[in-house]
């Protein structure tokens, strides 16, 4: 559910670059409040790498002619909370922008409220937290992914729709657009939230004060070391974007299909010096587009796919990392700083 610059006027990309921009300068805010631990920092990479590695599989939906990815936010703050999990995601999809042209760069604000913001900061408190309050067993585990996940795709999409409608650059239809956006998401959101659902209930079993200290926004109290999970989820994560990336439906996604329903046309395309600017940039940045060698052909190679999920999750792993870890060493010293000299006049 990318957007491309051509949905999306520059007024609108604007607002919402800045609204997630906000959300994200709030995250910042809240991460530094609470106590983002050692064990946090590494969880924040690893996730934001596999969740990189699992958006480049793409799985059929049958009787339609299209695809769907999961988009990771229900999965990313089920496993760190909130405002943690929208500095993951935020890191994903910046990555995929800049580095493999995934997704408008006018449009990175859009992408990021619609697969960041929507599920991590209002689908988590207003539908996960709400279902699984009572006990965090698997069986609601479950459920609540589920519901969450296709909650936060059809408002996601409902969102696409509606920024797309105000930027009024496409000549899309409304209804039809909508009609056929949310049918569609409907169905991927219930197989990304079996697919979550799978995954979390996992965790839980091997490692529940994960999903426990995320739940309740506290540090990870565990005297079991998470180096043997997290090299378990970065082996998985390499496994994913390094070799299961390469079997996957070469259909086009959920938006892309209704786009093309729509319009008839598979890529509409957008004029103006903003966006041939803005694609000029893009293209200098971008080291490997749609995922594959610069000078591959048509759907390119098998190396180029495997090469770009390595890098990829490589790219996320480190922003993500980077970003936790700067947070955290502000935070110490701010504490440090506070904290009175020995022998100073109380």
């Amino acid at each position: 559910m990318h957007m491309a610059d051509a949905l999306i006027s520059p007024t609108v990309g604007a607002v919402m670059c800045a609204a997630s921009a906000v959300a994200n300068g709030l995250a910042i805010k809240e991460v530094r409040r609470d106590d983002l631990c050692e064990k946090k920092i590494p969880i924040m990479a690893v996730m934001g790498a596999f969740v990189f590695a699992a958006q480049m599989i793409n799985f059929a939906i049958p009787g339609t002619g299209s695809s769907g990815h999961i988009g990771g936010g229900i999965l990313l703050v089920a496993m760190l909370g909130g405002y943690p999990a929208l500095l993951s995601i935020s890191a994903v999809l910046i990555i995929q922008c800049l580095f493999f042209a995934d997704g408008g760069l006018l449009a990175i604000g859009c992408n990021i409220f619609n697969l960041g913001v929507v599920p991590c900061l209002i689908v988590y408190p207003l539908i996960f937290r709400p279902i699984i309050a009572k006990s965090m067993t698997s069986g609601r585990i479950a459920i609540a992914t589920v519901v969450a996940s296709v909650v936060g795709l059809q408002i996601g999409a409902l969102c696409v729709v509606a920024e797309t409608l105000l930027s009024g650059i496409a000549n899309i239809p409304f209804s039809t657009f909508a009609l056929l956006m949310q049918p569609i998401h409907l169905a991927i959101g219930i197989m990304e939230g079996v697919i979550t659902a799978a995954v979390l209930c996992f965790v839980h079993k091997m490692r529940p004060e994960i999903l426990e200290s995320a739940f309740d926004r506290t540090a990870i109290i565990s005297a079991t070391p998470m180096r043997n999970s997290l090299i378990a989820l970065a082996a998985t994560a390499l496994l994913v974007g390094g070799g299961l990336s390469l079997f996957v439906s070469s259909k086009p996604d959920g938006l892309e299909w209704a786009v093309e329903k729509s319009t008839g046309m598979a890529e509409p395309e957008a004029e103006g010096p903003i966006f041939e600017r803005a694609a000029h940039i893009q293209e200098s940045i971008a080291i490997m587009p749609d995922y594959n060698f610069k000078e591959a052909e048509g759907e390119g190679t098998g190396a180029g796919t495997a090469l770009a999920g390595i890098l990829g999750g490589a790219f996320t792993f480190l922003l993500a990392g980077a970003t936790a870890f700067s947070i955290s060493a502000m935070k110490k010293r701010h504490v440090n700083g506070a904290k009175p000299e020995i022998g100073a006049t109380q």
